[in-house]
């Protein structure tokens, strides 16, 4: 499968604000955001011209895939998936993609970035309910339980992961046990839940034309 594998910081300077793709980084003065906060590219100062109408539909929906890491073709199945679901379709896009294993990850502090969560995911270091899940786009189902193997404890990058979690407020629909390293999803995440820079109604707009 297809995955972004440039500097992840240019991703925030295309959008013009912080997408915390890059863990302690994104909280410290080396931030590009901080130094250069226009697009990158020859041309990235001159690019002033104000956004509407399409233009913000497609800028938010380009600010999810890339916060979320998703190509564009998996990222529709989520509206379309979210469209046929009872609720608000914007919403329930969120909610699904909360609901991604390597997004758990994150939100449990077993990461610092949703690049460092889904390797964790990738190179199998991973469970859910004892079996071991190396798929980061698993929908993780309340009550299910996501933990590091045994193996894995000793990892270099958890111990990076716990004292930057520490600083983090923990998600109130996953219980977290930072010192066994596990997790269960005790509910569905609602949007004032999700903490981010997205305004979905715009997604819902650009996908309804």
């Amino acid at each position: 499968m297809a995955r972004y594998k440039d500097a992840v910081c240019r991703l925030c300077r295309r959008e013009g604000m912080k997408l915390f793709l890059k863990g302690t980084k994104c909280f410290s003065d080396k931030c590009p955001i901080e130094k250069r906060n226009f697009a990158p590219g020859q041309h990235g100062k001159d690019r002033k011209a104000k956004i509407v109408g399409y233009g913000l539909q497609l800028r938010e929906k380009q600010k999810a895939k890339r916060i979320y890491f998703t190509q564009e073709g998996q990222f529709r199945n989520y509206f379309e998936k979210a469209a046929r679901t009872k609720g608000v379709t914007g919403e329930m896009l969120l909610q699904q993609l909360e609901r991604r294993l390597d997004s758990v990850v994150l939100r449990m502090g077993l990461g610092i970035s949703r690049r460092q969560a889904r390797q964790l995911v990738r190179h199998g270091h991973i469970t859910v309910n004892g079996r071991k899940v190396n798929i980061p786009s698993y929908q993780v189902a309340v009550g299910e339980e996501i933990a590091i193997r045994e193996r894995s404890r000793k990892l270099p990058v958890l111990e990076q992961a716990k004292e930057f979690a520490a600083h983090q407020n923990a998600p109130n629909w996953i219980e977290i046990d930072r010192e066994n390293l596990k997790g269960r999803v005790t509910a569905l995440p609602k949007r004032e839940d999700i903490q981010l820079p997205v305004n979905e109604q715009l997604i819902v707009e650009l996908y309804s034309k």
